[in-house]
């Protein structure tokens, strides 16, 4: 068993985000719900023990609160934000509400660097997002660092390596926030940072092969990095058990369905069925606008078309998916999870009753950088396991309010010249995402000496680690303008191209 750091989730939504920044580190970490007893936490091995954020407030009469016997385990504890604010409050201190909000870019000075802030600047541009704050310090502690709105900004316990932090080091919106977390884990828990994706395979292969055992697994290949990684997984792990079935769902991008036949089935000889079953989405999605709804409806009917392909498979035990943490963490519903919905995916939550398979998903712990890193490793070509992240619903979500067929033509005719321009330039491997979304307005433009009244464009080009915070690129004003230019001259029925300048938060990458 390696050498274990667990992230209590109060529900963060960069719980994995924490767990990811610990692997950077080449330390392994694991999540654990909020309730787990300091019994389950010592029989897992647990070297150090971290305390995310969340969105409630230690002194709501529902607050999410962990065993309280984790402060005996003896091991070292750093709360993060709710964390530190619990460690005020269940340790003998004192929490209260802040009469200043703070939410954003902060100054954190520190007054005293000891092992948690070696070797950093005396102060950091740290990222904020809490309500309340410490206000008196439990007995034994002291405060190391300090902000304009708080004298215990940042607080240890040396003796019993306690610490608590106000800001969140996770982010990549706080300055040496990765740093902060290895102190923690090297200097103070004294981790040994010898995990690595060669431990992950051996672990992932293990697993699935106890779990699946000599049954038949059936998983949906879309050709992106996420179903093309689980797939090599997966036969890394059990060969010719495994099924791929590729649905043409109608909301794929320009020549998708040939490339992904002729890369699977005839150089990599995988077993892969295609299901053509674009007119039973289109219609399903006939009239929907809102976007949770179109999400559903293309979840249900990806569930309905797989149950169907079964017929053909033969008899399957169960149904592989390329889900990862992001997806997860941004699927957690109000209630046993105390994080708040961002929006729905559609291969997270579970199966119908009705469709009797299990579900395996050898990547739910994985960031798209580690499942690149895991790709690699298995010997999958760059063009696979760099190719950018697409949506399960696919173009279902780039086209804002109502699907239709023509709206799709043009979508996919810009989208396919701002992918030609980004690779012929250099730029698609440099950014995280770069794609086209049909709005649903209409736009007043000049063709020749004549009015046009046509479709708007926009253009959403990221940069991100780990798609759960994202800025917008600087891409080069000439380059913009040549694609700003092909696109309305190339695109029958567009007049306008747009340039979404949109961070991550507050926005979402995608628009739906």
């Amino acid at each position: 068993m390696p050498q274990t750091i667990a992230v209590l989730d109060f529900g963060s939504q960069y719980t994995q985000v924490i767990a990811r920044r610990i692997r950077e580190c080449q330390v392994y970490s694991k999540i654990f719900h909020y309730r787990t007893t300091a019994a389950q936490l010592r029989e897992e091995g647990v070297i150090g023990i971290i305390l995310s954020g969340g969105p409630s407030s230690v002194l709501a009469k529902n607050a999410p609160l962990p065993d309280p016997a984790i402060f005996e385990l003896g091991v070292p504890v750093l709360g993060i934000c709710y964390g530190i604010q619990l460690m005020g409050h269940l340790l003998g201190g004192q929490t209260v509400p802040s009469k200043q909000r703070e939410y954003g870019h902060g100054t954190l000075v520190i007054r005293k660097p000891g092992r948690l802030f070696a070797k950093l600047p005396r102060k950091l541009r740290v990222w904020n997002s809490h309500g309340d704050k410490v206000t008196k310090l439990p007995p034994g502690f002291s405060s190391i660092g300090t902000t304009d709105n708080s004298p215990f900004a940042a607080i240890e316990d040396r003796k019993r390596n306690f610490y608590g932090i106000q800001f969140h080091p996770e982010v990549f919106h706080t300055e040496h926030g990765v740093d902060v977390v290895r102190n923690f884990l090297v200097r103070v828990c004294a981790a040994a940072q010898d995990w690595t994706t060669k431990d992950f395979i051996a672990h992932a292969v293990a697993d699935i092969r106890a779990k699946v055992g000599k049954s038949r697994v059936i998983l949906g290949l879309s050709g992106g990095v996420d179903s093309s990684v689980a797939a090599a997984l997966l036969h890394t792990a059990i060969g010719r058990q495994l099924t791929c079935v590729f649905v043409d769902n109608g909301l794929l991008r320009q020549d998708e369905r040939e490339t992904v036949v002729s890369l699977y089935a005839r150089n990599f000889k995988i077993d892969l069925r295609v299901v053509d079953a674009s007119t039973l989405f289109l219609r399903r999605l006939k009239g929907v606008s809102e976007p949770e709804q179109k999400r559903k409806i293309i979840g249900r009917t990806f569930v309905e078309v797989f149950e169907k392909s079964l017929k053909s498979i033969g008899k399957a035990k169960f149904l592989a998916q390329g889900t990862l943490y992001p997806d997860v963490i941004e699927s957690v519903t109000i209630g046993d999870n105390p994080a708040s919905l961002i929006k729905s995916h559609h291969n997270v939550g579970g199966l119908p009753a009705k469709m009797k398979l299990e579900l395996v998903e050898p990547l739910r712990e994985l960031f798209k950088d580690e499942v690149r890193a895991v790709g690699t490793a298995l010997g999958l070509p760059r063009e696979v396991v760099w190719r950018q992240p697409f949506p399960g619903p696919g173009l279902g979500v780039r086209v804002a309010g109502e699907v239709t067929r023509d709206r799709l033509v043009v979508l996919r005719a810009a989208d396919a010249i701002l992918q030609e321009e980004m690779k012929k330039n250099g730029w698609y491997w440099k950014v995280w995402q770069s794609f086209c979304v049909y709005l649903p307005v209409k736009s007043v433009g000049v063709i020749g000496d004549e009015r046009n009244y046509a479709d708007v464009i926009a253009l959403r080009i990221v940069e991100s680690k780990d798609a759960m915070t994202a800025d917008w690129t600087r891409l080069p004003y000439d380059l913009l303008q040549h694609i700003s230019s092909r696109i309305t001259n190339e695109v029958h029925n567009v007049s306008r191209v747009v340039y979404d300048i949109s961070s991550k938060p507050p926005a979402t990458i995608e628009w739906e």
